[in-house]
């Protein structure tokens, strides 16, 4: 039923555009979240930053259920490897197994850190939240990204204590990706910028490969997320969410 709406949906938008109507803001965030969106996922993925030191590479597994629930563990290089997270609503766990064996608790505006000297935040890597709920957009034009054409859309936050209180998108008009993205503070200072420079296909919807994130206020070539593999119907146990699966 759920599927058949969305089919409904995307059919009403696309005979809108074809009669000259330009879709919504909220129009396209449906169509964006429901590429980006998942109930539930477990994925592998690559870090390559692109540091003042040097290029540095760092693998993991990610557990990600609804919008409150996922687990990261690291799996290489071999001094980040047994490294873990869990985050449960707006708590967030670190696990250093050594020389420490400790959990450390992050929460608050910690959460907005960066992990491991990247330019992705904690948040940024364990959100899987609906920008429809988040955001109120508006389409202010149409400009072209790599070649694709684009919606440029403003978007500006209609809830309390987020990230990223305001940003600028351009979304791809056929695949419904948000291809480059410009993230500002409330005041208006710019903090992230980020580009999808490599997408493929998860079933019947499009997702972003490789990632380019760049954070503004640190210096460095930025930070390459690369989703090596992807999978959308895993059983994933209660016990995966939970501190002590941190020490296991």
């Amino acid at each position: 039923m759920r599927k058949k709406l969305i089919l409904i949906f995307m059919n009403l938008l696309f005979g809108a555009m074809i009669y000259g109507q330009a879709p919504s803001g909220a129009d396209i965030l449906k169509l964006v979240d429901k590429n980006l969106v998942f109930d539930k996922a477990q994925t592998v993925t690559t870090m390559i930053i692109h540091g003042r030191s040097g290029t540095r590479s760092i693998q993991s597994k990610n557990w990600i259920e609804g919008k409150d629930k996922a687990f990261v563990e690291y799996t290489d290089p071999p001094r980040e490897k047994g490294k873990k997270m869990l985050k449960l609503e707006d708590q967030l766990w670190n696990y250093i197994p050594e020389p420490t064996d400790r959990i450390i608790t992050i929460s608050g505006h910690l959460l907005r850190q960066s992990v491991m000297g990247s330019d992705l935040s904690y948040e940024d890597i364990t959100e899987n939240k609906k920008l429809i709920d988040m955001y109120n957009a508006k389409v202010t034009g149409s400009e072209k990204i790599s070649g694709r054409d684009c919606f440029v859309l403003d978007l500006t936050a209609k809830v309390d204590d987020i990230n990223y209180y305001s940003r600028k998108v351009w979304v791809d008009k056929e695949r419904w990706l948000p291809l480059k993205e410009e993230r500002y503070a409330k005041g208006g200072k710019p903090l992230k910028r980020t580009e999808i420079l490599e997408v493929f296909q998860v079933e019947n919807r499009w997702y972003p490969k490789r990632v380019l994130y760049h954070d503004l206020l640190q210096t460095g070539d930025g930070t390459e997320y690369i989703i090596e593999s992807i999978n959308t119907h895993v059983n994933i146990p209660e016990s995966q969410f939970t501190k002590a699966a941190l020490k296991k």
